[in-house]
């Protein structure tokens, strides 16, 4: 934990304020943990709870870090979200959309419910968020806006037509708002992971599957969290000031676009 606090002392994220979805676990709780270490105050949000995170952000920097349990496709719950962070913080300076579901569906056999229920979590939440902190950052003339996709994206995999679309459609959305927010001093961009193993990735896929995708890439080992940490940190710093509307692809070389 020292180690880990004392890595990012200097980071230019003390004082920030950054709201990340889907932290109870996985991806989001690897992005909140490496903001707080950077010193960031990390507002955490899930739907499921998340039992000690708050306490863990807290020890590894992230002091004032919170935990929120909200369902993110409830305009309802993220607007008072919104308002809580608002009045509490004054601000928010990071906003990292990660929440998102998948389901491995033939097309033709997927409900139009269960179709809906994908592009509510995986795109409409991304929609909600951004809607009610992007007033604050526009106020503030700064912001950082990270929203996940996926390298499925460019890839032929089957069965996960709804997982897909969703997640072209993060791109597209990043880049509308990225035009319209960049004059406000905002920056919008993609991450875009491979396969990634998680505490959901590794109940629904053996370690042969696992094994067999590292095998394409060019880093042939599975992806961890860990992996897609630097890119968020890149992404949430000043450093990324004049980058915005782009999708980075962090999948050990697999995908391969110009």
């Amino acid at each position: 934990m020292q180690q880990s606090r004392d890595a990012f002392a200097g980071s230019s994220k003390r004082g920030k304020i950054a709201v990340v979805t889907g932290a109870a676990r996985g991806l989001g709780r690897a992005f909140a943990r490496r903001l707080a270490s950077e010193c960031a105050t990390v507002i955490a949000v899930d739907r499921l709870p998340a039992p000690g995170l708050e306490q863990e952000l807290q020890g590894l920097g992230g002091h004032g870090s919170e935990v929120h349990q909200v369902d993110v496709c409830n305009p309802a719950e993220v607007s008072a979200l919104a308002r809580a962070v608002l009045a509490r913080h004054s601000r928010c300076d990071i906003l990292v959309n990660n929440a998102g579901v998948a389901a491995h569906q033939r097309l033709l056999e997927i409900s139009l419910e269960d179709w809906r229920r994908i592009m509510s979590v995986n795109v409409e939440s991304m929609f909600l968020l951004c809607k009610a902190f992007a007033p604050a950052m526009i106020a503030q003339r700064y912001g950082r806006i990270v929203n996940i996709s996926s390298n499925t994206v460019g890839l032929v995999v089957a069965d996960v037509a709804p997982y897909i679309t969703s997640k072209a459609a993060v791109i597209g959305l990043t880049r509308a708002i990225a035009t319209e927010f960049g004059q406000h001093g905002i920056t919008a961009n993609c991450i875009a992971p491979g396969l990634t193993r998680t505490e959901h990735t590794m109940q629904a896929l053996s370690d042969e599957a696992f094994e067999q995708y590292a095998r394409m890439q060019a880093i042939k080992r599975p992806e961890l969290p860990e992996d897609l940490v630097g890119t968020l940190s890149f992404l949430t710093s000043d450093d990324s000031s004049f980058m915005t509307g782009q999708t980075l692809v962090v999948d050990g070389g697999l995908l391969r676009a110009l």
